[in-house]
C-alpha cells in the first residue's frame, strides 16, 4: 500500500455533484479511488436568498494513474511469444472486498474490547452507483453504544472501517455497518415520517419543519420525496441544528 497518497481536500460547488466532480478533477482520481464525505449539503435558499455551496471531503485512497508507458520494442521476427492467459476482470474481488472489511471490522471491535460477531451479506438492492453493498451486520447482546444518536456513533465506526479496508483494498470498499438492522428499521421509519409529513404538508397548506437529523438521515428524507410533485423539501439551520423542511407547492 502507498504511502505517498495525496492528501484529503475539501471542495464546494452550487450543488454537491458540482463538487465532487470538481474534487475529482483535481485529484485526477474517479469515484472509485475516493472516499466521499458530505460535509455541507447546500442550499438553494428562498427566491435566491440565503443559498449554501455544497461542501464535500475526498480522501484519495490511491495516487493518480501515471501516464501510460512507451509500448515496448516489437518481437524479433521468427517464433511468436506465447501469450499470458488473460484473468477475468474482478475476478474473485468481491469476495475479498467482504472479507478483508469484516477482519478490519472485527479489529474495530476487539479494539474496543466488544465482544461481538459480524456476519456479512449482500443488500438486497444496489446503491446509486448500480451495485449492491455489502452489509457488515454486527451481532452481540448491549450494542446500543455503537449506535450513538441519530446513529452517529455508527456512522462513525462506518467510515473508519470503510476508510481502513479501501486503503487495503487500493478501491473504495462498497460496505455498510449495522447493528443488529438498527440501518434498515431506522431508514423505513424515516421514510414512512416523510411520507406522512408530506401529507400534513399537502392538507394543510403549510410547511412542516422535522426535527433535527444528521446529513445521511436528511438525504434519506429528501430521497423518499424527490418524486412527490406536490411537494418540496429544503435543509435549514447549521451545524446539528440542521432540519428537513417539507414545502407544499402551490396548484
Amino acid at each position: 500500500m502507498s504511502s505517498n497518497l495525496p492528501q484529503p481536500i475539501d471542495v464546494s460547488g452550487s450543488t454537491l455533484e458540482e463538487a465532487i466532480e470538481e474534487g475529482l478533477q483535481q485529484l485526477g482520481l474517479t469515484r472509485n479511488d475516493v472516499i466521499i464525505e458530505i460535509v455541507e449539503e447546500g442550499s438553494r435558499g428562498v427566491l435566491g436568498l440565503g443559498a449554501r455551496e455544497a461542501r464535500v471531503r475526498l480522501t484519495p485512497l490511491r495516487a493518480p494513474i501515471a501516464s501510460a508507458p512507451e509500448p515496448p520494442p516489437s518481437p524479433k521476427p521468427g517464433r511468436r511469444p506465447k501469450e499470458p492467459a488473460a484473468i477475468p476482470a474482478g475476478a474473485g474481488e468481491p469476495d475479498r472486498e467482504a472479507n478483508v472489511a469484516r477482519e478490519v471490522l472485527e479489529e474495530l471491535l476487539s479494539k474496543m474490547r466488544i465482544k461481538a460477531t459480524v456476519q456479512v451479506r449482500r443488500a438486497d438492492s444496489a446503491d446509486i452507483e448500480g451495485e449492491a453493498p455489502w452489509i457488515l451486520d454486527i451481532q452481540g447482546r448491549d450494542l446500543g453504544i455503537l449506535i450513538g444518536r441519530h446513529g452517529e456513533t455508527l456512522d462513525a465506526l462506518q467510515y473508519i472501517t470503510r476508510l481502513i479496508a479501501s486503503r487495503e483494498l487500493q478501491h473504495r470498499a462498497n460496505i455498510i455497518v449495522d447493528v443488529e438492522g438498527y440501518k434498515t428499521r431506522r431508514e423505513t421509519s424515516l421514510r414512512k415520517l416523510a411520507l406522512n409529513m408530506a401529507a400534513q404538508a399537502r392538507q394543510m397548506g403549510r410547511t412542516m419543519t422535522l426535527e433535527p437529523m444528521p446529513p445521511h438521515e436528511r438525504r434519506i428524507i429528501h430521497i423518499a420525496l424527490r418524486d412527490d410533485d406536490t411537494v418540496i423539501t429544503e435543509s435549514i439551520g447549521m451545524g446539528d441544528s440542521r432540519r428537513v423542511t417539507i414545502i407544499p407547492k402551490k396548484s
